[in-house]
């Protein structure tokens, strides 16, 4: 076989393999993210946690709880704490406006709504994609983040936020 030849069969394999459709990805592979904004950063979290979402209405304050807990809602019969991870997290905050969002949320054996400013979509991430979360991420701490994602998309570990003590009220007012 000439050096001719044996380049032309390489080039063929190589567009062969090239051409090929990689194969589908398996559901274990892919993080389903629901993807957020807060405080003009983007935010995720796993979709596997999210019942659904719903504007924002009637908020009803709740005495003797952290600032973090905006109040309650009324969602079709469910009474639900709603969490300002704006505070939670120490970031800016902008008012509340007729375009936030709650994402119902359920882990732990808790539900509840997390406040976002804007629901942006759904999207699918290699787990593997995923950068170690840097230090210099203001108010966050590391142990609430899954890692940073492309396009500095920020992925919470929602387990460990709704496992932190901080967010279990039992406060008792003696009269």
């Amino acid at each position: 076989m000439t050096d001719q030849t044996a380049a032309k069969t390489i080039l063929r394999e190589r567009a062969a393999a090239l051409a090929r459709t990689p194969p589908p990805a398996q559901s274990g592979t892919m993080l389903e993210l629901l993807e957020f904004r807060l405080a003009s950063e983007r935010y995720a979290l796993e979709s596997r946690y999210v019942e659904n979402v719903h504007p924002l209405r009637e908020l009803t304050p709740l005495p003797c709880t952290p600032a973090f807990i905006l109040g309650l809602v009324n969602i079709r019969g469910r009474v639900l704490p709603v969490i300002d991870l704006k505070k939670f997290f120490a970031l800016p905050e902008h008012g509340l406006t007729d375009l936030h969002r709650i994402i119902l949320v359920r882990g732990h054996d808790l539900e509840v709504g997390l406040l976002a400013d804007v629901i942006v979509g759904m999207r699918a991430m290699a787990p593997a994609s995923l950068q170690p979360p840097l230090p210099t991420l203001t108010g966050i701490r590391a142990d609430y983040l899954r890692g940073i994602g492309d396009e500095r998309l920020i992925v919470l570990d929602l387990q460990r936020i709704l496992t932190d003590p901080s967010i279990i009220v039992n406060e008792e007012i003696k009269g």
